[in-house]
């Protein structure tokens, strides 16, 4: 579950895993649509927690790359939850809200999917739960040691997402921002990514504190103050700290294009989780933990 000390809600995501090759027809659906996409999520979702239905539900009938949902500050959900707030009847019990396309299929600005990020097997729909502190607490924690295992979509709520998105979905699943998260850490564990988690959830959960990504023969970054910062170094500082012992000039330069490469890499994942990145120079013989920190 995820609060603040002003507002009570819990994000979550349908996730939908496409059959390869395929991707959506729809960016997003349109009202009658979204509409009852959100009635089948609130089915789904009261069948596991029957308090749910004491809450408001707004979802987010537009699909997104993972890492757009996850991003400092969640962003996705934080909009969801300021048209919610706007939203009409807020005082007349739960509400069931959704929102996508217009009647003409055009797609407004906060639910526009990055063009950069599309092609993934796997996409995302925002929802937002949202209600008394007390409900919300208990909700949130009975779904966070649940959902990740019970959460499959019914069959209905599936076949309805793939007719309208139109796109073959292998699997629809409910997952909250936690579940999504350990999914994404697993799977960049297994792709070589696994250094560059602990700086991403540090951005996601912690973005007031410090991460360093500090083991060789990974690029040296931190992040602080709400960004990363990479070292940019000379060819003889990169070899004084990463290849010392490589002998050869066909090696050597081998070697740096891959670092070159991998630090390309790290910078692209990063923005993808909406972390800007910066390229720090360090000079041959400086300390390049302090050209970061400067």
């Amino acid at each position: 579950m995820t609060r603040s000390a002003t507002d009570s809600y819990v994000m979550g995501v349908i996730a939908l895993e496409l059959s390869a090759g395929q991707q959506p027809l729809q960016a997003a659906l349109r009202p009658q649509q979204a509409g009852a996409l959100a009635e089948r999520l609130g089915r789904d979702l009261a069948a596991l927690v029957p308090q749910i239905g004491d809450l408001d539900l707004c979802l987010a009938a537009a699909h997104f790359d993972p890492a757009e949902a996850l991003r400092p500050g969640w962003p996705l959900h934080r909009r969801l939850l300021e048209l919610l707030q706007r939203a009409p009847g807020g005082k007349q019990g739960a509400r069931l809200i959704a929102f996508g396309a217009d009647e003409l299929g055009d797609v407004p600005l906060p639910f526009q999917a990055d063009d950069e990020l599309r092609g993934g097997a796997l996409r995302v729909l925002p929802f937002l739960l949202s209600g008394e502190p007390a409900a919300v607490a208990a909700v949130g924690e009975r779904l966070e040691e649940i959902l990740l295992e019970t959460g499959m979509a019914q069959a209905d709520t599936a076949l309805l997402a793939q007719q309208a998105f139109g796109a073959q979905v292998e699997h629809a699943r409910y997952m909250t921002v936690h579940d999504l998260a350990a999914m994404m850490a697993m799977q960049y564990q297994n792709t070589g990514l696994e250094a560059l988690w602990p700086v991403i959830e540090t951005a996601l959960l912690a973005p007031e504190e410090e991460s360093w990504l500090d083991a060789p023969p990974e690029p040296l970054l931190r992040y602080a103050g709400g960004q990363a910062h990479i070292a940019l170094f000379e060819p003889a500082a990169w070899r004084l700290r990463y290849a010392p012992t490589v002998v050869g000039d066909d090696k050597l330069d081998r070697a740096y294009q891959y670092f070159q490469a991998r630090q390309q890499q790290l910078a692209a994942v990063l923005e993808a989780h909406g972390i800007p990145v910066t390229f720090a120079h360090c000079p041959g013989k400086a300390d390049p933990r302090q050209s970061l920190q400067s």
